[in-house]
């Protein structure tokens, strides 16, 4: 077997992986109106399941360095009304300071990627990496204060991907 036909096989092997991962990790083609067990035979167990009045959404997280969480909304007939990216801006400006509760922001943006606990401003705070217009390595970090609520958001860039920072690696 010559040089050319390993890496053509190599280049084919490696995309059937990829494809496969990425539909384990949330993303592929579903529509509304298909059951739960269509929508999980498309994309697989759901990391995270939450409750929204009569509705439920399966969440889909794809991790640390890719960025992006999915989520599949249901109707009370368990029929897929939605299923969108909800890490980006758009999401983010419907986490309304003052009035939400972590429930809320879970139903909006799905589980953090890190929390962390301030303790001289009794904050605890929840973080979600993601590509702030589909192009900056970016950081949205959710402050509750110690009943729960919403206390600020605060959105930069994301240390990760920061040349010279101490947590910056692949």
């Amino acid at each position: 077997m010559n040089l050319s036909r390993i890496l053509a096989s190599s280049v084919i092997l490696l995309s059937i992986l990829n494809l496969s991962s990425c539909v384990s990790y949330g993303i592929g083609s579903v529509k509304a109106g298909q059951t739960e067990p269509e929508v999980t035979a498309k994309l697989g167990k759901p990391t995270h399941i939450y409750q929204d009045g009569n509705q439920h959404i399966w969440e889909y997280m794809r991790g640390r360095m890719a960025q992006a969480t999915h989520m599949a909304r249901f109707d009370h007939d368990g029929r897929l009304i939605s299923y969108e990216q909800v890490l980006t801006l758009q999401k983010f400006a419907q986490v309304k300071v003052g009035i939400m509760d972590k429930t809320a922001v879970l139903n909006i943006i799905g589980a953090p990627s890190e929390t962390a606990y301030y303790p001289r401003v009794q904050l605890e705070a929840w973080s979600y990496p993601y590509k702030e217009s589909g192009v900056w390595n970016s950081l949205m970090t959710v402050y509750f204060d110690q009943s729960g609520i919403v206390k600020k958001l605060e959105n930069g860039p994301d240390p990760l991907f920061e040349p010279g920072e101490r947590r910056w690696r692949f």
